[in-house]
């Protein structure tokens, strides 16, 4: 049973920087600024409605990565999955605080940006 763990652990880390990858660039294509705009609203309503729950930032999707990791063993699991990943890929520790402050204020960037490509441009453009 460890190998399909280890199977489903690599396929979080892909699918989960893959989404993380989208969220901050995917409004720079035409054909995925609207699906951009859907997964960084669901994203902000993981983080701040569910996160009212189960704590400001929570993602199900770091929840269930971390329940594969500790049927592998793993154990002391950062809170933020972007600081594990930096650990994962670089073996680099970082700061949390740092790491979270640094995902917030991109993810309101790319929201943003977002929001004016989808909403506001389309109007400019008539």
């Amino acid at each position: 049973m460890p190998i399909v763990y280890a199977i489903i652990d690599i396929l979080f880390v892909i699918f989960h920087t893959a989404l993380i990858l989208f969220n901050l660039f995917g409004w720079i294509w035409k054909k995925t600024r609207k699906a951009n705009l859907i997964t960084l609203l669901l994203t902000g309503a993981s983080w701040f409605i569910l996160g009212i729950f189960y704590g400001i930032g929570y993602c199900p999707m770091t929840d269930w990565h971390w329940e594969v990791l500790e049927k592998l063993g793993k154990s002391g699991l950062p809170n933020s999955y972007i600081t594990y990943l930096i650990h994962r890929l670089t073996g680099l520790t970082s700061n949390e605080q740092w790491v979270d402050a640094i995902t917030v204020g991109l993810f309101f960037l790319a929201l943003s940006i977002s929001l004016y490509m989808n909403l506001f441009r389309k109007r400019n453009r008539r």
